[in-house]
């Protein structure tokens, strides 16, 4: 079976095909940045050498699946894929894995103010993919359905429950198909199913979550995306009643948005950038409001470890991926630091010179540390094609 992944962004198009039966193996993959803009970017590759970077107009997502159609024609036309599978975020009342037909479609739809950057690009381009593939299904992985499994006292808000029934708010958790990889690759690794670890999705976008014995018990993001750790321009945790005095003192609800999802984050503290290797570089010529960004952002992550390990019991091990976690040394050693007193200790070389997948402890202490590059795809597409085998 071949199943064609793809990650819908606002402005962006990325894709992976995988023969399922044959090792899983990964045919073609590509991706498509500034769609929209006046001039995109659009790079290919696939098994049969097939290799291109073109500069073009990608007007939008439509155009855009057209181009990689075209490019994937060579490898798998529409008609031989088992389905197209999408990584999407959360739909009110919907999570798991499901077919994205109207009506989960309309379930995301309710939720697209909770994830404005995410729902919304992903189901316009849902709709292009029935438009222009029409008899292939179309196959969402929720982020939320890792998380599936947290107690109720770790995902409950103190609200009155008949909002938490009403509107359904509650804490969802995301990066599930991150977690949930690393979290597996993590036991192969120990072999051992039993472990308490912590697993960090550190990118743009950042969360912890706790995994005990292979299932999520506890996670950094909420009910929304845009609390938890400090991420590249979203704001992380933060007091509730700040945006509520912002707008007492004058600002408007939408510039309080913009502030917090676009204007916050290590863009904010730094002044820089949103990107964090020109705020390690401003902070390394001496630019002191980058560094307080670093080293709030590895505090922040410090504590959600503590938290875990102490409500999960104690720690076996803690796994860094994502853009920032698998190629940041400088926030592994900073998020590390002085935890030996929890079993963690850092082998400082290994951690300067590692490259995913690899363990950066230095075995003195009983806690493992691993760098692992995650793999969102293939745990999407797996799933996918359970789901398949189980409508058949």
């Amino acid at each position: 079976m071949k199943i064609l992944i793809c990650n819908v962004g606002s402005t962006s198009l990325k894709y992976r095909l995988l023969d399922m039966d044959d090792g899983e193996k990964s045919l073609a993959w590509g991706k498509q940045e500034r769609v929209g803009a006046p001039m995109g970017a659009y790079s290919h590759e696939d098994v049969l050498g097939g290799k291109f970077e073109r500069q073009l107009p990608i007007p939008d997502h439509g155009a855009g699946i057209s181009l990689m159609l075209e490019a994937l024609r060579g490898v798998a036309r529409p008609e031989d894929l088992g389905c197209v599978g999408f990584k999407v975020v959360l739909a009110k009342g919907v999570t798991g894995v499901q077919l994205l037909d109207e009506r989960v479609l309309a379930a995301m739809e309710e939720f697209s103010c909770i994830a404005p950057s995410h729902n919304p690009p992903y189901i316009a381009a849902v709709r292009q993919f029935a438009r222009l593939m029409p008899g292939v299904p179309l196959v969402g992985s929720f982020e939320t359905g890792f998380h599936a499994t947290m107690p109720p006292r770790a995902y409950l808000y103190s609200i009155p429950k008949e909002l938490t029934e009403k509107y359904g708010i509650r804490r969802y958790g995301f990066h599930g198909a991150s977690h949930e990889y690393v979290s597996r690759r993590v036991a192969s690794f120990m072999g051992r199913g039993d472990l308490r670890m912590v697993t960090c999705h550190l990118g743009g976008s950042g969360s912890l979550c706790a995994v005990q014995n292979g299932c999520s018990v506890d996670t950094s993001f909420g009910f929304s995306l845009q609390c938890g750790t400090i991420h590249n321009n979203r704001c992380g945790d933060l007091d509730p009643f700040i945006p509520i005095y912002l707008q007492e003192v004058g600002y408007s609800l939408e510039e309080v948005k913009t502030i917090l999802n676009k204007q916050s984050g290590l863009l904010g503290m730094s002044g820089v950038s949103n990107d964090l290797r020109d705020v390690e570089q401003a902070a390394a010529d001496g630019n002191m409001d980058a560094q307080n960004a670093i080293d709030a952002y590895c505090y922040g992550i410090k504590k959600y470890i503590g938290a875990f390990a102490a409500a999960m019991g104690g720690l076996d091990a803690v796994a860094f991926s994502g853009g920032i976690g698998e190629n940041s040394p400088l926030v592994r050693s900073l998020t590390l630091e002085n935890m030996k007193f929890l079993g963690v200790s850092l082998d400082e070389r290994k951690n300067a010179i590692c490259r995913p997948d690899a363990e950066i402890s230095d075995g003195t202490g009983p806690v493992k540390v691993f760098v692992i590059a995650t793999n969102e795809e293939l745990i999407v597409a797996r799933k996918a094609a359970e789901f398949l085998k189980a409508r058949a």
